[in-house]
């Protein structure tokens, strides 16, 4: 079968009906998961496992308390207090100072209710995002309902929620870059860039992208946005947990196997390169030689005359391959790509753009055989987007055509 007609296969039709199969499987494992009464799952863990350290650290802001910020023991017998099922956990603190005070009304609550509000918040940003990202695709109107059965059967999506993670803030974040961006506001599009500093890892893919471009307005946006989240942390607490924030990720290099205790679950360059190769340095060698070939592509992309769906698209891709860490929740940024180049597949008669299904279907889905990388070694996810991102590269050439042109919109 040739890969035209492999490509033809993948119809909105049976994208419904595997969508569908994939929602149900994930939201039932879910479900059942969860219906154990009390605050442990079938499994013996804690419901919402990681929004226990942002419950904590808003009960830390509570008391007032910056010193212990960054104090693995000190907030650990914290937790024992205000959540004895969870006692004995414990969370490597990487977040900034200011995180603490956006977790702190939060903590007023008991935990289960907390975390309620949490995943229905999470919920309602995703879902929010994915809608309005959508109105925007004219090409996929006409699919509002294969669109809804995929964002809800999106596996980054059903790890967010059974995490308790932040990232649908980073997909915000996102979201709202690209509209400012798209109505031609670039300092507003820095302010919400400047807002990934709680995750600082997912803004340097378009840090070094708007800097090597000479967008200096994203720039002096995300600077602001930056400096004013952790003014308000200092503010708080005052300079000593801003240092000890600074200084927990000078030495985050010697605390990576406490960061990442599942590796299989991350989907970056640099984890890409450490699990295939047993060796750190060679493995950071190709990790940093890949990154710069992947930055190289993405400045060319934003260089060239490509619509901004093209280049914001592989924008997010760069994003997630050049990232120092990132776990698989953190896919859930990848929606604007998803559906900005899905948009502009279904609008081209061109075979090329046939192509990318054949690279979509595969990067929505391969998150899913992540534990399958214990054993191969091999995180299949990570050359599929690069893949994607290459493909976009390689559209610079029919940047004259009318439908690759930018506009205003």
């Amino acid at each position: 079968m040739t890969p035209l007609k492999v490509a033809d296969w993948i119809t909105a039709k049976r994208l419904r009906a595997h969508g569908s199969i994939l929602a149900v499987c994930l939201w039932s494992v879910y479900m059942l998961n969860m219906s154990t009464p009390g605050l442990l799952d079938r499994a013996g863990n804690l419901k919402g496992t990681d929004f226990l350290h942002f419950y904590t650290l808003g009960s830390l802001a509570l008391n007032h308390d910056g010193n212990d910020l960054y104090n693995m023991n000190a907030q650990s017998q914290l937790v024992a207090v205000r959540v004895p099922a969870a006692a004995g956990i414990h969370y490597l603190p990487l977040y900034p100072p200011q995180v603490s005070l956006f977790f702190a009304p939060l903590a007023r609550l008991s935990y289960a209710c907390a975390l309620v509000f949490w995943l229905t918040l999470s919920s309602l940003i995703y879902g929010v995002c994915c809608y309005a990202v959508w109105r925007v695709c004219p090409s996929l109107r006409k699919d509002k309902t294969t669109v809804v059965i995929l964002a809800l059967a999106f596996p980054a999506f059903w790890h967010l929620i059974a995490w308790g993670q932040t990232s649908a803030l980073a997909l915000a974040s996102f979201t709202l870059m690209f509209f400012a961006l798209r109505a031609q506001r670039e300092f507003l599009a820095g302010l919400a860039l400047g807002c990934l500093i709680f995750k600082p890892q997912l803004a340097l893919a378009a840090a070094l992208v708007f800097i090597a471009t000479l967008h200096w307005k994203v720039i002096a946006g995300a600077l602001l946005s930056a400096a004013a989240q952790l003014s308000a942390g200092w503010l708080y607490y005052g300079a000593g947990p801003l240092r000890d924030w600074i200084r927990t990720l000078l030495n985050l290099p010697s605390l990576l196997p406490m960061l990442e205790p599942r590796p299989y679950q991350t989907h970056s360059l640099r984890t890409f390169w450490s699990m295939l190769i047993p060796w750190p340095a060679a493995s950071l060698a190709l990790y940093l030689t890949s990154a710069l070939l992947i930055l190289t592509l993405t400045v060319a992309c934003w260089r060239s005359r490509l619509v901004l769906s093209l280049r914001y698209s592989a924008l997010l891709l760069a994003t997630v391959l050049l990232a120092p860490h990132l776990t698989v929740y953190d896919l859930v940024i990848l929606v604007p790509a998803f559906l900005l180049l899905s948009d502009w597949i279904v609008s081209q008669s061109d075979p090329v753009a046939l192509h990318f299904e054949l690279l979509l279907y595969p990067a929505f889905a391969l998150p899913l055989l992540a534990p399958l990388t214990r054993w191969m070694h091999l995180q299949l996810s990570v050359p599929v987007m690069a893949a994607l991102l290459y493909g976009i590269w390689n559209l610079r050439k029919k940047s004259g055509a009318g439908s690759l042109v930018p506009n205003s919109r």
